[in-house]
């Protein structure tokens, strides 16, 4: 499994074959429902081979392409899921997320990977994280307003060292005693923890006061950022913080991520539930997502009759494709199809979908997202001006 990151969604829209596959499923992920998770997928592989032999296909071929769909059918893959499955394939190439929103069932083969579901998990009010610190583990979620899921940090032994391995996310430090092992591996160190709280340690080494404690969090904390750059890099999703309060502002000294809140969670988190983590954190996020998006739209009133801001598909896709676009109102559900030729830097915008089109505010969704401006997916009549598209322009 892949986590869906900015770099992610680049590879997938670079990604061109004749035959790509995109498939996407609801999850139930409990109750006496579960089962139905299986038989959609197989409902939806057997859609896919049912396309391709009306295009005149082999079956044989088809079964091939579709093998690696066929090992994921296991109960391991069937105990990590989320609310939403989405699997993209072709020669060559295979992804598939769990991510924490649902979505209606849909297989398309195209010449290039369907993505536009992905984007509402993606705009600037889409997707938020949670960090959650203790001396006795290293937590890692990922939230929408909707639900929070955990993401799998993966102990491997490096070094006679816990570390953390996953896609996209690499030497993460899964408790202090191995980041404190790695950093300093001559010094004799033990920490002594209890069960029931999981930030009381006491460490017993050379000239262990309370400045010395400090000093170790610190170089814990460091390499714990250092791990999670990789992942966050080129991301605009807010991060919070959790944990006792004495190790909050600790973290906040050696972080290095522009998006972490000041505010954070309070409390022992390692026997919370997930829904009252997630209550917690959306409490703290939502306003936050509340006051970009409206300082966003003042921002684009004040310029509205400058050249910094664009309503129409013709401006807003060359915008950007190019690198032009900050700021993107989108809305919901809607499509515009046409053709955008960037060599000559043209449009051309059809009543109907015809062949070889494309939806070109997916386009310039797609484009401003990967060159490192901000979508907002929203309702068409939220869309500044009410028009097809809206953008705040770099220059």
């Amino acid at each position: 499994m892949n986590l869906l990151t900015i770099d992610e969604l680049r590879t997938l829209t670079t990604a061109s074959n004749p035959t790509c596959i995109s498939i996407y499923a609801p999850i139930v992920r409990l109750g006496v429902e579960t089962p139905q998770n299986q038989i959609r997928l197989s409902n939806l592989v057997r859609q896919v081979e049912e396309k391709w032999v009306a295009l005149g296909l082999r079956g044989q071929d088809i079964r091939d392409l579709l093998q690696p769909i066929h090992d994921l059918d296991n109960d391991d893959f069937w105990r990590h899921q989320s609310d939403g499955l989405a699997i993209f394939l072709s020669p060559n190439f295979f992804r598939y997320y769990c991510l924490p929103i649902t979505f209606p069932e849909l297989t398309v083969i195209a010449d290039r990977f369907h993505i536009k579901p992905l984007l509402e998990l993606m705009s600037g009010d889409g997707t938020f994280y949670v960090l959650a610190l203790s001396q006795n583990q290293v937590r890692l979620f990922q939230g929408t307003r909707y639900h929070i899921d955990e993401i799998e940090l993966k102990p491997q032994l490096r070094s006679a060292l816990t570390l953390s391995v996953v896609e996209g996310l690499t030497d993460v430090p899964t408790n202090m005693a191995a980041a404190l092992q790695y950093d300093e591996p001559q010094k004799t160190l033990q920490v002594h923890t209890s069960s029931s709280k999981g930030n009381s340690g006491i460490l017993h080494g050379q000239g262990s006061g309370n400045e010395e404690h400090k000093n170790d969090l610190l170089s814990y904390f460091r390499q714990v950022n250092n791990g999670l750059e990789s992942f966050l890099k080129n991301q605009q999703a807010p991060l919070i913080l959790a944990g006792v309060d004495y190790l909050l502002p600790i973290y906040h000294e050696v972080n290095t991520y522009s998006h972490l809140l000041p505010d954070g969670i309070s409390g022992n988190t390692e026997n919370l539930p997930l829904e009252e983590l997630h209550t917690q954190a959306w409490q703290i996020v939502q306003p936050y997502f509340d006051l970009a998006k409206e300082s966003t739209i003042s921002h684009y009133q004040e310029l509205q009759s400058s050249e910094q801001t664009a309503n129409t598909i013709e401006k807003v896709v060359p915008a950007a494709y190019f690198e032009r676009v900050e700021t993107l109102f989108i809305p919901i559900g809607e499509n515009v199809w046409g053709i955008f030729d960037p060599e000559k830097n043209s449009i051309q915008i059809h009543p109907q979908r015809e062949v070889g089109d494309e939806d070109l505010i997916d386009l310039a969704a797609l484009h401003t997202l990967t060159n490192g401006g901000t979508v907002y997916a929203v309702e068409q009549e939220d869309v500044p001006e009410h028009q097809a598209i809206a953008a705040v322009l770099r220059y």
